[in-house]
């Protein structure tokens, strides 16, 4: 990262005047206690003994041998909550409170973030609120639910195109109100200088693990790294790691949703006629807008995956042809749930399937003794009642 918040050209800080000074706050106080011994320890703490990391790498024997390559699982989804967002949550909640601030806010889609938040607030005791489109409400109930019991307040978010990017709309202007007692906690690698960096930072255990995992038991390096991208902060905490590893791929799965032609994804690389560059919540970044730079409303059967931009790192990433991007539609995730589920016995996110669905892509070209690890960002309680819907069950 050179330059202020740059990964190449994308990134950057665009925000208004109003909400500089708690940038800048925030700047200094993560580069001032990211290193910190007193910080780490604690933070270290809370992830060994109340997250329960690490989190297991999973041989998964039965696929394997039906998709004709090693296939591992990094077991995100058995994460306390349910999913990586944790990590971030709690690094972000302890610098917040070692700055003096007294309030928690944060937008989420999927509600995993959401449901993070609010543990880390709970664990930490501090106030907070959550900022949450109506589709995504009714499609997460479940989500929303555990919010309230942790203690949190779930606002509604009724403009817009009602999901994600329209919560984050919503968080950001609460913060801009009241960024003296209030911290924003941002839950991808997107947005303003210093949350692609900060949030990537946090989840950075997930590749550290991996890599220390997968050489114990196979005492090499995977062929193919594989992740979903929404704003991508599951696949930058993988993908870190092995960076300079070459002979390593490093490939995101966008949410393909009804189809690219259809108009109806959240495919900000693969619909080249709706992705391009642009800025959106703070930062440069890829994202899908109509001709005239309006934000194109996405569509995506995971929650976690509706939004029209991509984290800027991952945006530089793909120019220096580092990680590939592919998509996965809504028909070929919801294939992969039902495959993850019959063949090993564990129920992938909608958002994590979308990362199944392409390595049964991807296996067609591997050779037996090639490894792939794909990073299983969440579990699938949340999705059942979308998945009951799909699939009709009675």
């Amino acid at each position: 990262m050179k330059d202020k918040g740059r990964f190449g050209r994308y990134g950057g800080i665009y925000v208004p005047e109003t909400l500089m000074p708690a940038v800048e706050e925030l700047e200094k106080a993560f580069n001032r206690y990211k290193n910190n011994k007193k910080f780490k320890k604690e933070l270290d703490h809370l992830l060994k003994e109340y997250v329960g990391r690490p989190t297991p790498l999973t041989f998964c024997t039965s696929l394997s041998k039906k998709l004709g390559c090693k296939i591992y699982l990094k077991r995100e989804d058995l994460a306390h909550t349910g999913a990586h967002k944790i990590n971030n949550a709690l690094g972000q909640a302890l610098l917040a409170k070692y700055i003096g601030k007294t309030r928690i806010i944060a937008e989420t889609g999927a509600g995993q973030h959401g449901v993070a938040t609010a543990t880390a607030a709970a664990k930490l005791g501090m106030e907070c609120e959550i900022y949450m489109g109506t589709i995504d409400i009714e499609r997460q109930k479940l989500n929303v639910f555990r919010m309230q019991l942790l203690g949190a307040k779930v606002n509604p978010v009724n403009t817009g195109g009602k999901t994600l990017k329209d919560a984050i709309n919503d968080a950001l202007r609460d913060w801009t109100a009241n960024v003296q007692t209030t911290h924003y906690l941002l839950g991808s690698v997107l947005g303003p200088h210093p949350y692609p960096e900060m949030v990537a930072h946090f989840q950075s255990i997930i590749g550290k693990e991996t890599r220390e995992q997968i050489l114990k038991i196979e005492n090499r390096l995977p062929t193919a790294i594989v992740a979903c991208v929404g704003g991508g902060s599951n696949a930058i905490g993988i993908f870190r790691e092995f960076l300079k590893d070459k002979e390593v791929n490093l490939i995101g799965v966008e949410a393909g949703g009804l189809g690219i032609k259809t108009g109806k994804h959240a495919a900000r690389f693969a619909d080249e006629k709706l992705g391009r560059l642009g800025i959106l919540h703070g930062t440069m970044t890829y994202i899908l807008q109509d001709k005239f730079g309006q934000i194109y409303n996405t569509h995506s059967i995971s929650a976690g995956l509706d939004y029209s931009a991509i984290g800027p790192e991952h945006s530089n990433l793909r120019d220096l042809k580092r990680a590939q991007y592919e998509f996965a539609t809504d028909k070929e995730t919801m294939e992969a749930v039902q495959l993850l589920s019959q063949e090993e016995g564990i129920i992938p996110a909608l958002e994590s399937a979308h990362a199944i669905a392409h390595t049964i892509k991807l296996s067609k070209k591997m050779k037996k003794e090639d490894i792939v690890v794909i990073n299983l960002s969440g579990r699938g309680d949340k999705d059942m009642t979308t998945i009951a819907k799909e699939l009709k069950f009675k």
